[in-house]
């Protein structure tokens, strides 16, 4: 349980690290950005695994690079999810879901939680 917790706050924080940087994401509050990441980690858990099943062929078509827009796709519906989450478009989605898996790896490596 201590680790799901740790888990979710370096999400946050990998969460809040991207949304400093790209000027296309605005979180309103703080509890908007805990919700984000819980409901980020979530359709990460249960809906990017079906989203890869059916957009295989594409997947191995262009060697994975596929699921970089799966990402962004997963970061575009937890915006309309998360009533205090906004993106400006699809570009932001895709560059901040490939900053936040960037950010959760190193920080989820530099503090020993696996996977």
């Amino acid at each position: 349980m201590t680790r799901l917790v740790l888990k979710w706050a370096l999400n946050s924080c990998a969460l809040f690290i991207v949304m400093k940087l790209i000027s296309g994401i605005q979180i309103d509050r703080f509890q908007d950005l805990l919700l984000a990441t819980l409901v980020i980690g979530l359709l990460n858990a249960f809906l990017r695994p079906i989203l890869i099943l059916l957009t295989l062929p594409v997947t191995v078509l262009t060697l994975g690079l596929f699921t970089l827009v799966i990402n962004g796709v997963i970061f575009s519906l937890a915006s309309h999810l998360v009533p205090g989450f906004h993106l400006t478009g699809f570009g932001a989605a895709f560059f901040a879901a490939l900053l936040f898996s960037l950010f959760s790896f190193v920080l989820n490596m530099l503090f020993g939680t696996k996977s």
